[in-house]
């Protein structure tokens, strides 16, 4: 069992065992376990017969704080379950039921910090109500690699011709402050990055007087929408680039560096690095949104 109060003297530790550190995870520790409490009350009302409090087995996970470095832990180091099950001393289906219960939990967390990205924007309305002060924006996809599958047309669907692998792909906008604004759903890897940002219809909801910074695996974005477009400038073949030309290009990675902090920050959970091995789409899915919340949630307590 991971003593607690041991890695919470520590910074170092704290972060290589949850990816936050001692001040991050006692705020959000308050949170959390105002959000268990209005759990419990709510299983409460549904079941006709209620125990006592205090009645029953002792939970092997004693308060909020054992709950949450759990649920950190196992983002963060993505142990096996036979392994969490050995280090928690319970049984390998103990952990299965803890992600599932304790992942719910911490998006309601991450909910009342704001810190959790938007999946979708309705309009250039409710774009400019969420983000005021937003000048520019940085799109760029991520993908992360995945078992491969044995059903042969699902290997064909998540096979990344650019990775080489089998991954699931996602679209990130985020901002100069390396703030994650907007994290669409999870696509399988064969899904080009642009083809999945006009599915979502995204760049139809960003204002034209927004700076949007994107690389070249977007690239006719600027004559399909009518939008404020930096994008590199494509060596020729034959030719070379103008000096001119590879100044803007210079200027353009010198901001959109920042999307690359961005997913470095989010893939400090090997839930997010290594291979996933879950098969529900929608736990892997959760992985990504959740780690983007707690990057998002750690930039906020700076």
């Amino acid at each position: 069992m991971i003593n607690v109060e041991r890695a919470k003297k520590s910074d170092r530790v704290l972060k290589a065992l949850t990816g936050l550190n001692v001040v991050e995870f006692e705020n959000l520790t308050l949170i959390f376990q105002e959000q268990l409490n209005k759990e419990r009350v709510k299983v409460r009302k549904k079941k006709e017969m209620i125990r006592n409090e205090g009645g029953g087995r002792t939970h092997t996970l004693q308060g909020s704080e054992s709950k949450l470095m759990f649920i950190l832990f196992y983002m963060k180091c993505y142990p096996t379950y036979d392994l969490a099950g050995l280090l928690f001393d319970v049984d390998r289906a103990q952990p299965f039921r803890w992600v599932k219960e304790f992942l719910h939990i911490l998006e309601k967390s991450l909910g009342k910090t704001l810190s959790l990205p938007k999946r979708q924007i309705r309009s250039l309305k409710e774009f400019f109500e969420l983000f005021p002060e937003v000048k520019e924006v940085i799109i760029d996809g991520t993908e992360r690699p995945i078992q491969r599958p044995k059903n042969k047309e699902k290997q064909k669907e998540h096979y990344s011709g650019k990775k080489k692998k089998h991954t699931k792909k996602n679209i990130v906008v985020a901002t100069k402050k390396k703030r994650i604004l907007i994290l669409t759903p999870t696509e399988p890897g064969k899904e080009h990055d642009y083809t999945i940002l006009k599915k979502t219809k995204i760049p139809n909801k960003i204002p034209e007087q927004i700076r949007v910074f994107v690389d070249l695996g977007f690239k006719g974005i600027q004559n399909d929408y009518d939008l404020n477009i930096r994008i590199p400038h494509k060596k020729p073949r034959t030719k070379e680039l103008t000096k001119t030309q590879k100044k803007i290009n210079k200027a353009i990675s010198r901001v959109r560096v920042k999307v690359e902090n961005t997913l470095s920050g989010i893939k400090r959970y090997r839930c997010i690095t290594d291979v996933c091995r879950t098969k529900l789409d929608e736990l892997s899915d959760k992985f990504m949104f959740l780690a983007s919340g707690l990057w998002n949630y750690h930039l906020s307590m700076k």
